[in-house]
């Protein structure tokens, strides 16, 4: 099957250090395509969404808001809100600016280098501390599956950095293949969680849901509590977006993806939390390390829940793990392609920037191996914690990006109705993500400061070769 080479996309600027329109280069369009590169179309984007966001937390998520009881389910709502606010948002951004770097694009054309380069910055650690971290998840799982793999230390090593290079050795095959991985392993672990989500309801029992609220603070307090837990439950909805430049038609089918990605994984995550309530008695619920597997025991008797939702667990990190892989090279890629990250970052290969993959699995392997190896196992969480800050830090930006165009006329001519609509939704996403930092908390608000700060240095250092280059 051949490939047309996609259409040119419009070239759009943004100010740079010293005042000047600088060209937003990572719009270009890419170079004609081999049979081991394609577009991802409308279906793969909302997998890329979906798989993202639907990473391996939402296994233990009924346990960890049961607590606080049914009032938990209250909190979801009000998260979902925000978050689909969020993805709308992304989504007219993304008709804009319909280019390879999502956030990094937005937030560069509206206020400079300076900041663009902090929302790349952030966004590529977050993406490699956190495979990182979903490998070392992953490998409870797999125990389950295989039970040698929890002997040692040292096989328990062997199978998280298995599980990062599989996704990695996808994402360097070509386009084609990530979105092919995406798009399966999307389904695979969609089927057990429907199955719990959609089947669990001919089974619900209200006796099973315990109180509404279960704690003594007030409800306005039980609310904040169980959503500090719930925030991060829809990091990863800017996915499209940051892949832009591989989606056909992106000024359409990004903004799309986006929308019914978050929608689609808000549907599994309401479902699936009010159906393992009503599957799994409160008492019991509260203490469950595994409160889907407990679910599906309660559907079907027997004790094969367990293999089936670590099976599923396992897929879906996979799944996650093939998607972050390749945003976590494609927003150095566009920064470099700007002269704020190094230039061996620029480099593509089948439609995947090669040097971003290998940089970004080079990292995460070191980062788990240090995990295994290390007599204590600080640094390694002291990254995952700062992770929870920075993974905020491009939201917070981007949403005042939008804001901006707004304010000061940059999107058109628009009717009064939709310019009302546009900064009702802007806001809704700016106040999301002032939450998402508040719910990080201190330390981490702190230790990402300090990281951020760090940037700097590095930011000078490629302002300054820019300049050079310019002279």
């Amino acid at each position: 099957m051949t490939s047309t080479a996609a259409p040119p996309v419009e070239e759009s600027t943004a100010p740079g250090a010293d005042g000047t329109r600088a060209p937003l280069t990572s719009g270009r369009a890419p170079a004609p395509a081999d049979r081991h590169t394609r577009r991802f179309g409308l279906p793969v984007a909302i997998c890329l969404v979906m798989g993202n966001v639907i990473g391996g937390g939402i296994f233990l998520l009924p346990a960890s808001v049961a607590p606080f009881g049914t009032i938990s389910l209250l909190a979801f709502a009000v998260l979902t809100v925000g978050a689909i606010a969020l993805a709308l948002v992304f989504g007219r951004l993304a008709e804009r600016h319909p280019q390879t770097g999502g956030p990094y694009v937005y937030v560069r054309a509206a206020f400079g280098d300076f900041a663009g380069f902090l929302a790349a910055y952030s966004y590529w650690m977050t993406a490699w501390v956190s495979n990182a971290a979903l490998a070392v998840a992953s490998v409870g799982y797999l125990a389950v599956l295989f039970p040698a793999v929890g002997d040692h230390k040292w096989s328990m090593c062997l199978a998280a950095l298995a599980v990062q290079w599989l996704p990695a050795l996808s994402n360097l095959a070509g386009t084609r293949y990530v979105g092919a991985v995406q798009v399966v392993a999307t389904v695979l672990k969609l089927v057990p969680l429907l199955l719990v989500a959609v089947g669990g309801l001919f089974f619900f029992d209200p006796a099973n849901l315990g109180p509404f609220q279960a704690t003594g603070q007030s409800p306005v307090g039980a609310v904040s509590a169980s959503a500090a837990i719930l925030l991060f439950s829809y990091i990863g909805v800017e996915s499209a977006t940051v892949s832009a430049g591989e989606v056909r038609d992106p000024a359409r089918n990004v903004g799309r993806a986006t929308v019914l990605g978050t929608l689609g994984a808000a549907t599994v995550y309401l479902l699936g939390t009010l159906a393992v309530f009503g599957l799994v008695g409160h008492d019991k619920l509260v203490s469950s390390g595994a409160p889907f597997t407990d679910a599906v025991d309660a559907m079907f008797g027997g004790t094969w829940g367990g293999t089936l939702v670590a099976g599923a667990a396992v897929i879906s990190m996979v799944g996650a793990l093939n998607g972050w892989t390749l945003l976590s090279a494609q927003t150095p890629y566009a920064a470099a392609k700007d002269g704020l990250f190094p230039k061996v970052f620029e480099k593509k290969q089948r439609g995947v920037p090669v040097a971003g993959v290998l940089v970004t699995v080079v990292m995460a392997s070191a980062l788990t191996v240090w995990n295994y190896v290390a007599g204590s196992a600080a640094v390694f969480d002291a990254l995952v914690l700062i992770t929870t800050f920075t993974a905020t830090v491009p939201y917070l930006l981007s949403t005042a990006a939008q804001l901006y165009f707004l304010a000061s006329g940059q999107s058109g001519r628009v009717r009064r109705g939709q310019l009302v609509r546009d900064a009702v939704l802007a806001g809704l996403a700016f106040a999301f993500s002032m939450w998402l930092v508040a719910g990080s908390g201190y330390a981490a608000v702190y230790q990402g400061v300090l990281f951020l700060f760090a940037g700097v240095l590095v930011y000078a250092l490629m302002s300054a070769r820019k300049r050079r280059a310019a002279a």
